[in-house]
């Protein structure tokens, strides 16, 4: 595990942090990154036809028991952000119309401003990297 990812967290820690990130989607406070640097999203979400209906309702899927992570932000001058890492699999139909288990890399910025709390979904892909969950 990379020395970076901190697992220091209770069950209720990461129950509030999720609480939190889905509160902001339930709500529509949140967006999934399709920028140039987010060319997985971007096919993850192609390769599937997720809407964004479909999109919401995976990310309010997600469980405690999903939580991998959490890492600081490398990016310069967003160092002090932290970043929460889950991964939950997901029984989702592919192209040919077939049903598939997948394993579902999200990553998460939670950031706070003065008219409230909005997330940023860095990462919404297929793994592609191996994981380790911190309760399961």
């Amino acid at each position: 595990m990379n020395h970076h990812y901190n697992q220091n967290y209770t069950i209720e820690q990461i129950m509030s942090v999720l609480q939190t990130i889905q509160d902001c989607v339930r709500e529509s406070r949140y967006i999934i990154a399709k920028n140039k640097n987010r060319q997985e999203n971007i096919d993850f979400i192609k390769d599937y036809n997720f809407s964004s209906k479909r999109q919401k309702e995976i990310l309010l899927k997600i469980k405690p028991k999903d939580f991998c992570h959490s890492l600081q932000n490398t990016k310069l001058g967003y160092e002090y952000e932290v970043l929460y890492v889950f991964c939950p699999q997901i029984l989702l139909y592919n192209f040919e119309g077939n049903e598939e288990w997948v394993d579902i890399y999200t990553k998460f910025n939670i950031i706070d401003l003065n008219e409230g709390k909005r997330v940023v979904v860095i990462s919404f892909h297929k793994r592609n990297k191996p994981i380790n969950y911190l309760f399961r």
